[in-house]
Order: C-alpha cells, then structure tokens, then sequence
C-alpha cells in the first residue's frame, strides 16, 4: 500500500537514501510490513536517476511502549530487540560481502542512525528475481533451502561470531530466562542449561542464520532458487540448529516422520561436498557430531516454546520423541538437575 514517503521517514533520513544510492528524488514508499511488536516499518521505496528501481528500506524506531503480540513485554525482551537490529546492520556490513550465490542474500547499500531511528538499505529481492514467498515448499523447494544453509555453515565454519550474537538463535538460554522461569517444572526444565551446554560444547562451530523458518526465505517463481533475509538473529552456533528449526517450520507432523531423516541426508551430503571442496575441515567429523545433536537443538528449541507458548503447534508428537531422546541423554550423562532460580 502506497503511502506519503513523509509518513516513514524524515528528511534527514530522506536525504540519507538519496545520497547512498545515487537517486534523484524518491516515489511513494509501500509498505510491506511492520516489524515485531511494532519496532518500525518495512518499506520499499521506488528510486528515480539512479540504477536501482527500487531498494529495501528496515526502519527501525522503538516504540513508546512495547507491544508484544504475545504480552512478553519487558526491559530484557526490548533490549533484545533494539541488539538484534545493531547486529543485522553488522552481519551485512562485515559477514555478507563472503557470501557469494549460493548464500543469497539482499545486497547491503547503507545503515545509520538518526536520531533514536536506525536505517539498513538493501537491495529489492523482488526486482533482483526473487518475487515469490512460500506457505508450503515441495521436496525440490526445501532442498534448496537446505543447500543454502549448509553453504552459509560451510563458509563460516570455525569463524568467530565477533559483532554478531555470541550465540545466535532468538530462542538461546541466556536471553529467554523469563520463559524458562514460566515453565512447568519437569525434566526439560531441568535439563536446560546441560542441552544448551551441550550446543556450545561442540567442536565444530560456524556462523547460523538464527531465525532460518520458511518465510525468510526468498524464491524466483518455479522455486529453483533461494535467498534468505532477516538476519536480526544470526551468531554463532552449531549449524544443525538451523537445520531443525527451517525443518519444523515447513513440515508437519507427519511430514517430520516421513521425511526428516531424508532431508538430513540431503543437507550433510552438501555440506560435505562444500566441505571437501574447501578443505577446510574433515566433511565427517562435522556431520557426526552434527547429527548427533539433532535431537538436542530440538529439545532446546521446544523448551522456548513450552515457555513462551505452551501447547504451540510444533509441541507434536515428532518433537516430543525428539525430546525424550535429549532427555535420555541428559539422564544418561547423570548432570545434577538444574533447580528453579539456578537458570540461566
């Protein structure tokens, strides 16, 4: 929907756009969303005497009082959010210039602050070939998502997280205490700070996109190809973090039983071949340790949820399975059980 270009941003901010693309005058900015709890705005903006037609425009601007659609409000919970934007700005300005095709990805063309409002340009996905968003992907779709994924582990495999979150994910123990504190008791409960452990205990650490569900990524109409936004969670990690949670995200249940063990495969097989053609690390050393953590980054990701919104959709038979492996090897591993007030 088209609205006064003076409604979204000043003329500081105006005269900022202009002068990091080039344009001449700016046309009518549409809004394509607004941002969590009301953060600020999505915009595209039409761009006249430049080479672009049109950019991207994340205008960040907190709000006067926070808005969590799920009554999450807090001063932990805002300066989350207001961290998460500074970290965005850094991964495209010091990570994504590593990326090449096949960790597609909007071009970055500027980030500043004005005022109390942050602004991060990027390039138009739609006009760059990437129009379509997905509800549902065939097996092809979800394929090459995965492939992207395991391009991003790939390059940033061994790479310190510096500027990023330490620990990406939105869902990580540290920032989410008052969800812990709002579960059931029980051995989830309990197990939290050993599955979490568990995560950052592993050799083999890379850089993860953190927020990687299905409607952050990008298609040209046939789905052949992929690109990826929202970066305001992206740190370091264990790449089968992403892996559980984009497949949680466009499979059901059922499609879980079927197909996950499939699509695993389809993962590590190209990770490892990025693997072997770096040279950087031994492929199966990787998918070992990887794989092992699969039932544990799906447990840590259902202890969230059981706190944030229990009874949440995804707190199906598949993740609950997945659960009781997690827990069987905390039991197994004989860790004292984490106590109410010890956590994080």
């Amino acid at each position: 929907m088209p609205v006064s270009i003076a409604q979204h941003l000043d003329p500081v901010e105006q005269q900022f756009l202009l002068d990091t693309v080039g344009a001449t005058s700016l046309g009518q900015p549409g809004l394509i969303q607004s941002l969590w709890s009301d953060y600020g705005a999505l915009l595209r903006i039409p761009l006249h005497g430049c080479n672009f037609k049109s950019v991207i425009v994340k205008r960040i601007a907190a709000p006067a009082t926070d808005n969590h659609p799920r009554g999450w409000n807090s001063t932990l919970s805002h300066e989350r959010k207001l961290r998460s934007y500074a970290v965005e700005a850094s991964w495209y300005q010091d990570y994504a210039p590593r990326c090449d095709d096949r960790v597609r990805l909007p071009r970055c063309y500027g980030t500043t602050h004005v005022g109390q409002v942050q602004l991060i340009v990027l390039e138009d996905l739609d006009a760059a070939g990437y129009p379509a968003r997905a509800t549902g992907l065939g097996d092809d779709g979800i394929r090459a998502c995965l492939d992207w994924l395991a391009n991003l582990h790939a390059e940033f495999l061994g790479q310190p997280p510096d500027g990023l979150w330490p620990t990406g994910t939105y869902w990580h123990l540290e920032t989410r205490p008052d969800e812990w504190d709002a579960m059931p008791e029980g051995d989830l409960k309990q197990a939290a700070r050993w599955l979490d452990q568990q995560l950052k205990d592993c050799p083999f650490q890379t850089i993860v996109h953190g927020d990687a569900k299905l409607a952050n990524f990008c298609f040209p109409p046939d789905h052949s190809r992929v690109a990826a936004v929202d970066f305001q969670y992206v740190g370091g990690g264990v790449g089968i973090k992403d892996v559980a949670y984009f497949l949680g995200s466009c499979l059901d249940e059922s499609g879980l039983m079927d197909k996950a063990d499939g699509f695993l495969d389809d993962y590590f097989g190209c990770l490892s071949r990025v693997l072997r053609r770096t040279g950087r690390e031994d492929p199966g050393q990787v998918e070992a340790h990887w794989r092992e953590l699969f039932p544990v980054a799906w447990a840590d990701f259902n202890r969230f949820l059981h706190g944030w919104l229990p009874g949440h959709r995804k707190l199906h038979g598949f993740s609950v399975e997945l659960e009781r492996q997690a827990l069987d090897r905390w039991r197994k591993a004989g860790t004292p059980a984490q106590h109410a007030g010890d956590c994080p």
